[in-house]
């Protein structure tokens, strides 16, 4: 799967002790790089503004104090979002049922690109269902992933927001 970012483990405690998990750590371009953070609630509750406000405020501490990008970057909290990466193992557990596009680092059937539905994990494969084929795709194969925007993903959501709101 896709390698750890090198402040992964640096930023990845605090992110935690704010009640959040973290997603993935991107560095987006050269020149004036852009620090990609993104995060989602522990308990998997919609995110607010405030919530990615708090957690760059206190990531932006461990960032001035330890210095560890050399110049200029603009650092960028947010949630994965409907169409979310899909980086941990957990995550394909999580979205089984729903439309996925993968890509991998090695040739499966002669095919790297994959768009479909992830059916299972199985282990350390994820069992994916594309033109009325399953595909086994090793997890460790894996260099990108992410859900794909479709209707049943938006009203699981809308579900999901009208839910939090009767609370």
């Amino acid at each position: 799967m896709q390698k750890k970012h090198h402040l992964h483990d640096m930023l990845e405690p605090t992110i935690n002790n704010l009640g959040f998990d973290l997603v993935r750590i991107m560095t987006i371009g050269n020149v004036n790089p852009t620090l990609q953070v993104m995060i989602e609630k522990k308990d998997r509750s919609n995110m607010v503004v405030d919530d990615c406000a708090t957690v760059s405020r206190a990531i932006s501490v461990i960032l001035d104090e330890k210095d560890p990008i050399s110049g200029r970057y603009t650092l960028e909290v947010s949630s994965p979002g409907l169409d979310r990466p899909l980086v941990a193992l957990e995550n394909f557990v999580r979205f089984e049922g729903f439309e996925a596009k993968i890509e991998t680092d090695v040739e499966i059937e002669k095919r790297k690109r994959f768009k479909g539905r992830i059916i299972r994990v199985d282990g350390e494969d994820i069992i994916f269902l594309m033109d009325d084929k399953e595909w086994t795709i090793p997890y460790d194969a894996v260099s990108k992933a992410k859900l794909l925007l479709t209707d049943e993903l938006l009203a699981i959501a809308e579900a999901e927001a009208a839910a939090e709101e009767e609370e």
